[in-house]
């Protein structure tokens, strides 16, 4: 598995959790300590989706 099929998973599994914004058009600051748990939790999810797809894939 690529680098670059590794980073497909991981977009598209911040698609299908509803929390992809696109860098560019995203102007919020990340000030909130709340909204820094969440990213976190999100970030989490998406690394353990993508670990789960890796090992099911070999």
């Amino acid at each position: 598995m690529t680098v670059t099929d590794m980073n497909r998973l991981e977009q598209a599994a911040r698609v299908s959790m509803g929390e992809f914004q696109d860098p560019e058009a995203s102007a919020e600051p990340l000030t909130s300590p709340h909204h820094t748990l969440l990213w976190g939790i999100v970030l989490a999810a998406a690394s353990t989706i993508l670990l789960i797809a890796l090992f099911q894939l070999t």
